[in-house]
């Protein structure tokens, strides 16, 4: 950093108008961490020579040894743009799916973020992922087309058919913008050639152009080709970097398209936290006051050796100092902030307070999680941060020395909170310990870094998958009785209507329990068609089902609602099959007799009884298993078109489409994640490994009649369950 950067943050952090918070985000390979790498190198961070090749935000060594981008990292840097100094707070983001959940998490600091697609391959399923991660979240994309050089050296492109194959690309980006962009956004957030949201060149060799700025220096598609001339000539290539660098060119683009975090609040507020907009805290974090209640939510933690729990996140309003007292409100307790900083990727840069408008990093919050709300008296927290997708694959852990096993467990937490795209099961009754992640290399890295970073050795089994339990009919109305006999608890369980369970999966419905006059779940709602009357009686959404209160005139059911709720999570989680959680249900309570004495109606009466209702409920509709699935796009060789379908057929597959672009087929394909393991080693052993695969989305389908009976038994046998007959819970 340069010598006197921390004072001149200190002064821009006031400035919001000359801050930006971005994300860098991409299909895997396309090229984010070299062209963050040309960012820092313009920043005077890095050395010019460095540049793309240092990779200093992938700071990890299996980063390094796989090159690929694994967790976000932050970095902080002081830009001059047509001659005002700019604060630039850049999240650089990982490109493979199984990561995509650091993604997310960025996506809540941020306000704008640069989509880097590949010049040769175009718009890929993770192009797409990413890009619906941030439109979620109102964060507004402009467009860098990377790897111009290869369109010139490899594919051996006319100026003419080079911008043909732009016109292509950015034509792609925009038909799904369209798709997705919410609708007060709908038409102002395209990229677009002419306005310079769309900006071309090759990170690798540190050079960038926009029509803008061709027609600044005078700059001509043929004048690029020029520089391609003579493969032998290094320098030749190197003139263009000194003509239109990178960093130059689309830090200029940044500041002038994406928005500064008081605009973009105004916009981004509502829509990501639900509290009074009118409240004194309501109107600073609308504004971005530095002078209101302090407001950060926490979108990442890093354990530090030495100052332990670092959160990293977004301050919305207000300041926070080093020393101060706050209040998390996920957690309801008051912490004292040990240090504020602002980030250099690996390292921070120690502040003496942070004010809002910027990404910033906090020590000292014992019991932070990512997405946790922090302020200085108890506030409305943020909504909770939600997955596109989730976890699907899973592993038993276990420590190799049973002297171990305390750290393990420790450890584990770490890892949860450090990640929590993977879900940490610690079973204390039966020492299973289980991993649950978004794929084999997912948990594959943390296993690793398990053995290496925290020094644990330990035994896995191979992957598992997590089947959900579901209902194919409306039950009869089932009776939960109490252990004292005094309370019970009548429930009908069916399938949800298919509309809320989309609506749930996309994240328009938020999980969790649903607070009294919620009215902007109730909007949210009335526009898929649920009435506002009916949306009244929604009490919690768990897992993708949902509990109503189809009670009438019961005096004490708002005392025990908690319960109920509790209660119904708890099937939800682990249903009467197999344990599995649950899917797709919706449970109604349709009446309750309840004691007078409050006394009699405590957590010991009253949740063995509504999860003997659920539970019976479920039994009485036609319990099923559904299994996860997951949507992939194939890509190989024309010739291994026969091999690819033959392997999809094989695995309980459905081919949804096929097309052909040049000498390579584009599969796109359903497939039974248990069928899954291992494919990316076959797709590219039967074509001599020019053959991958990409995730394009995923869901659960009922699984086939036929395998019903022996599944369940195996994941009964698998958990230690009694070998009960399921005769009569399984519909034959």
């Amino acid at each position: 950093m340069a010598k006197d950067m921390g004072e001149t943050v200190k002064i821009l952090m006031r400035k919001p108008e000359q801050i930006r918070n971005i994300a860098i985000c991409a299909h895997i390979d396309h090229g984010k961490t070299t062209f963050s790498d040309n960012l820092l190198a313009g920043a005077g961070m890095l050395s010019e020579e460095h540049a793309g090749k240092q990779l200093a935000l992938d700071f990890h060594a299996d980063e390094q040894a796989r090159g690929i981008t694994i967790d976000s990292s932050s970095v902080s840097m002081v830009h001059e743009v047509n001659g005002q100094e700019h604060l630039i707070n850049l999240i650089d983001t990982p490109g493979h799916v199984d990561f995509g959940g650091d993604v997310t998490r960025a996506m809540r600091a941020v306000d704008g973020c640069i989509v880097l697609t590949d010049a040769v391959e175009g718009i890929m399923p993770q192009t797409e992922t990413v890009l619906r991660q941030a439109l979620r979240e109102h964060v507004r994309p402009i467009l860098f087309i990377n790897k111009v050089d290869r369109l010139i050296r490899e594919v051996k492109l006319t100026p003419e058919a080079m911008q043909e194959r732009f016109v292509k690309i950015i034509a792609a980006v925009n038909a799904f913008i369209d798709k997705i962009t919410p609708e007060e956004h709908k038409g102002k957030w395209n990229v677009n050639v002419q306005d310079g949201s769309v900006a071309f060149g090759s990170a690798f060799h540190n050079w960038a152009l926009s029509i803008d700025y061709m027609q600044k220096k005078s700059i001509s598609f043929k004048d690029v080709i020029e520089h391609y001339s003579d493969p032998n000539d290094d320098n030749k290539y190197k003139e263009l970097a000194k003509k239109a660098p990178l960093h130059e060119v689309v830090l200029g683009s940044v500041v002038k398209h994406l928005p500064n975090p008081v605009t973009a609040q105004k916009y981004r507020i509502p829509n990501i936290w639900h509290g009074d907009v009118e409240s004194p805290e309501g109107k600073a974090i609308l504004s971005c006051d530095p002078n209101g209640e302090p407001a950060f939510v926490c979108v990442k933690i890093v354990i530090d050796p030495h100052m332990g729990e670092v959160a990293a996140g977004r301050m919305f309003s207000g300041t926070i100092k080093q020393g101060q007292e706050v209040y998390l409100n996920g957690g309801k307790k008051k912490v004292r902030v040990q240090q504020v900083s602002i980030y250099k990727g690996a390292q921070r840069l120690q502040m003496d307070e942070v004010v809002a408008g910027n990404i910033v990093g906090i020590s000292g919050l014992r019991g932070v999680f990512s997405g946790e709300t922090v302020s200085s008296q108890p506030i409305e927290p943020f909504e909770a941060i939600s997955h596109i997708f989730e976890p699907v694959v899973t592993k038993s852990i276990e420590a190799a020395k049973s002297a171990d096993l305390p750290k393990l467990i420790e450890v584990l937490r770490k890892v949860s909170k450090e990640d929590p795209s993977i879900k940490i099961e610690i079973n204390e009754e039966t020492g299973e310990n289980l991993l649950h992640g978004m794929g084999e290399l997912h948990l594959e890295v943390v296993e690793n870094r398990i053995k290496t970073e925290k020094n644990v050795d330990v035994k896995t089994s191979p992957p598992i998958v997590i089947f959900r339990e579901s209902v194919e009919k409306i039950s009869p109305q089932m009776e939960g009785k109490s252990p004292n006999k005094h309370n019970k608890f009548y429930v009908i369980v069916e399938p949800l209507d298919e509309n809320i369970a989309k609506a749930i999966k996309d994240g328009i419905l938020p999980e969790g329990r649903v607070k009294k006059n919620d009215k902007v779940l109730y909007g949210k709602l009335d526009e898929i068609g649920i009435p506002v009357k009916e949306g009244k009686k929604i009490r919690d959404i768990c897992k993708g089902n949902l509990l109503v209160d189809g009670t009438r005139g019961i005096v004490h059911i708002g005392e025990v609602q908690e319960l109920i709720n509790e209660g119904f999570e708890q099937v939800m989680n682990q249903g009467p099959l197999a344990k599995e959680p649950g899917i797709n249900m919706k449970v109604t309570v349709m009446d309750t007799k309840l004691h007078e004495d409050a006394i009699h109606r405590g957590p010991a009466q009253v949740l063995p009884a509504v999860r003997m209702a659920v539970k019976e409920a479920m039994e009485q509709a036609n319990p099923v298993i559904f299994e996860p699935m997951q949507i992939v796009q194939i890509d190989a060789p024309h010739e291994n078109m026969g091999d690819m379908s033959g392997l999809i057929s094989n695995k309980r597959g459905q081919l949804l489409e096929m097309d052909q672009d040049g000498d390579q087929i584009v599969l796109k394909a359903k497939l039974p994640v248990a069928e899954m393991f291992g494919l990316s080693n076959e797709i590219r052993s039967m074509t001599s490994g020019r053959g991958n695969f990409f995730l394009i989305d995923q869901s659960y389908e009922r699984l086939p009649r036929e395998l019903q009976e022996k599944i369940i038994i195996s994941i009964r046998e698998r958990k230690g369950l009694k070998a009960e007959d399921l005769k009569e819970k399984v519909d034959e």
